[in-house]
């Protein structure tokens, strides 16, 4: 199979609006499969995960790969729920189209508006399915609409529906001039009927009107009165599909299955083969390259899903970029720079699969076995060089968990690694600060399903509220005496530090120096009174939060040439720092993130009087990903947007999104003392 006969393509759109039934539809109709399966069964392909058969929707991708009329085409099924969003985006880097799977019920809903953002910043190519025409409610019109009222006027229709509701029986083609009948449950050519031919003709000028621009000769010809053929036609979609000037929509039920044969020859006869739409991107020592999908040049493979299963192990889905990899070659890990052999290659149908010899470029195949590979990986021959993919989507929700038992903790410790090496959008990290291990996500359902894996494993842990990481500082110079004397028979304990202390800037952390003189305390002695204040910076000041960013001089003391010691001159600057805080007191510092919020236009308003309410400070807008979207850039207190991701929703109707990480420590409120401090006992 040559590169240009491969199609990889990824389904995307809101949950439930049928992605995996038009997977299973398309095995189905080519023939892998003699029955649908359901996803409400737990019998579909794609969804071969305890938990999704549990759950009845897709939480991971999957691909299916099968043959249709002389091409390969591999289908990256993704789930539709928002948390699962990472999980798309890693289907969206292995595919050269997207198909947007919206309901002919609800039209557009919020998943397909943010799936169609990160699409834009791809610069993927995509079409649209309409999918459950036959249902109650449906309207191919009415979803027109909201596909063009939110993605803009080159959303154009391809097809029509035949019947509406329980009677929608087959589709009429506005590429060529014919319908298909389902009727018999097989496709069968039909005439478009008459009162649909007004219709089909308006929407074919209308069509070719969309796409002929692309050609200067056929846009004069077809100025002059005369149309390209159906041939000519295809091949103008195709070019504007492929340089998203031209978004078509089709139309059928996936459940029936109508439609899905005819959007298999769609994809086949007009979607972008690999590498058409462009190089895909990469670093060589720090210059950027570019990696053209060529069967003959050098072999490289990019890693963009990992699965662990119970009997094959670590099997690493690969997208093949460049040259042809073949069982049992050796290929560099570039970010390791370990060797790895490629034992077996396989090709994919959900959980089932079957060995295969070699993979051309633009192909995806899995690997099994391999040593430490990740996400996100390049693979090559070349050792330098460094595929670059959109890296998963940051925490923005977390909970602390433990253990119940300490039978438990190594158990716990080795799920958490294997679903984080599965998930990378799923973080695993022990606070040092709070001395709490925080399992961070996109939001709460993501955290249920970790939650109901571990359960169904039979591991005993705990979940509880994740603790804000605050710190204390001096805010201002202080001067003591500390002294430590203690006698108890033998050799007693003497030391008398003299200590100078002054405030840091933010994230200057910690710096001891000494400006003893005439031997007040012995050179050796003196670095135990610096760590004797770290020591006690750790411990935390006067609300129990740990010390940071001050400035500590021994600038004088005493000694006793029997009784101090090491441990004398630590105590003596623990002490010293105590007193320090007894004589100015402390500043509580609160950790402040920098958030960026995309929403649709409409809500801008909304959500920069909320950031505002969540004492956040906006220092900038700017346009969004996708026409009439905003980006606001904001720091806010870390402790106003712990829930935020499920407030955001709410308030965008589920189009919100927003990514947020560390920026830095700012004095807390002292009108928030007294809770903070009380809620950390």
């Amino acid at each position: 199979m040559s590169s240009q006969s491969i199609r990889n393509v990824v389904l995307v759109g809101h949950n439930g609006n049928g992605k995996t039934t038009l997977a299973e539809a398309m095995l189905y109709r080519a023939g892998v499969v003699s029955r649908m399966g359901r996803v409400d069964d737990g019998t579909a392909q794609c969804d071969h995960d305890p938990e999704e058969k549990a759950r009845h929707q897709s939480l991971s991708l999957s691909v299916a790969s099968f043959d249709w009329r002389e091409h390969r085409i591999n289908i990256i099924d993704t789930p539709g729920y928002t948390d699962f969003v990472g999980e798309a985006v890693n289907g969206m880097h292995a595919a050269d189209l997207a198909v947007f799977v919206v309901d002919a019920v609800s039209g557009v809903q919020a998943q397909d508006q943010v799936m169609w953002r990160h699409a834009e910043r791809l610069g993927l190519p995509r079409l649209v399915f309409v999918n459950g025409l036959d249902r109650e409610r449906s309207s191919f019109e009415r979803t027109l609409e909201s596909l063009q009222s939110h993605f803009g006027a080159h959303v154009e229709a391809a097809q029509l529906p035949l019947g509406a509701e329980a009677s929608f029986h087959g589709i009429a083609d506005l590429v060529g001039d014919g319908a298909l009948d389902y009727s018999s449950g097989k496709s069968a050519a039909a005439a478009v009927p008459d009162d649909l031919a007004d219709d089909a003709s308006d929407g074919h000028i209308q069509l070719v009107e969309g796409v002929v621009e692309g050609d200067d000769e056929l846009l004069e010809q077809y100025l002059e009165g005369t149309e390209p053929t159906e041939e000519q036609l295809e091949r103008l979609i195709h070019d504007a599909v492929d340089n998203r000037s031209v978004f078509p929509v089709l139309c059928g039920s996936a459940a029936k299955p109508i439609g899905v044969d005819r959007l298999l020859d769609f994809i086949c006869r007009v979607g972008p083969a690999p590498g058409e739409s462009g190089p895909a991107e990469g670093v060589r020592r720090g210059e950027p390259v570019e990696v053209a999908v060529d069967a003959s040049g050098s072999p490289v493979a990019v890693v963009f899903k990992t699965r662990i299963d119970d009997f094959l192990g670590q099997i690493s889905l690969l997208k093949v970029l460049s040259g042809t990899i073949r069982a049992n070659n050796t290929l560099v890990n570039s970010r390791t720079a370990d060797k790895e052999r490629l034992h077996n290659l396989m090709s994919f149908t959900g959980a089932e699969h079957q060995a295969v010899s070699q993979a051309v470029a633009g192909d995806i195949v899995a690997a099994t076995k391999l040593g430490d590979v990740r996400t996100g990986d390049t693979l090559a021959d070349d050792t330098a060089l460094k595929v670059l993919i959109t890296p998963p989507p940051t925490p923005v929700y977390g909970v602390a968990i433990h253990a119940s038992a300490p039978a438990q903790e190594d158990k716990l410790a080795s799920a958490l690694r294997r679903f984080a090496t599965e998930d990378p959008s799923l973080v695993i990290r022990q606070d040092a600060t709070t001395r709490q291990t925080v399992l961070s996500g996109a939001g709460e359902a993501h955290l249920r399903v970790v939650r109901s894996r571990l359960e169904r494993m039979g591991i005993d842990f705990e979940i509880e509220d994740m603790k804000i990481a605050y710190l204390e500082t001096l805010p201002r110079p202080a001067d003591v005496e500390a002294k430590h004397k203690k006698q108890s028979g033998g050799h007693g304990q003497f030391a008398v530090a003299m200590v100078r202390f002054e405030p840091l800037a933010r994230g200057t952390g910690y710096e001891f120096d000494s400006e003893v003189t005439g031997g007040a305390i012995p050179r050796g002695l003196i670095p135990a009174v610096g760590a004797g204040i770290e020591e006690a910076m750790s411990n935390g000041g006067r609300h129990g939060f740990p010390m940071v960013d001050l400035r500590a001089v021994c600038y004088d003391g005493k000694h006793h040439s029997v009784d101090s010691s090491e441990m004398s001159f630590k105590i003596a600057g623990s002490l010293a720092l105590k007193q320090a805080v007894e004589q100015v007191g402390s500043a509580v510092l609160e950790p402040v993130s920098e958030v960026h919020v995309e929403v649709p236009d409409t809500y801008q308003g909304d959500v920069l009087g909320d950031l505002n309410s969540r004492r956040g400070q906006v220092y900038g807008t700017e346009p969004g990903s996708a026409a009439g979207t905003s980006v606001i850039h904001a720091h806010v207190p870390t402790s106003e947007i712990l829930s935020y991701v499920i407030d955001l929703r709410s308030m965008t109707g589920g189009t919100g999104t927003f990514s947020a990480a560390h920026h830095d420590y700012q004095p807390l409120p002292h009108a928030l003392l007294a809770k903070v401090v009380a809620d950390d006992d």
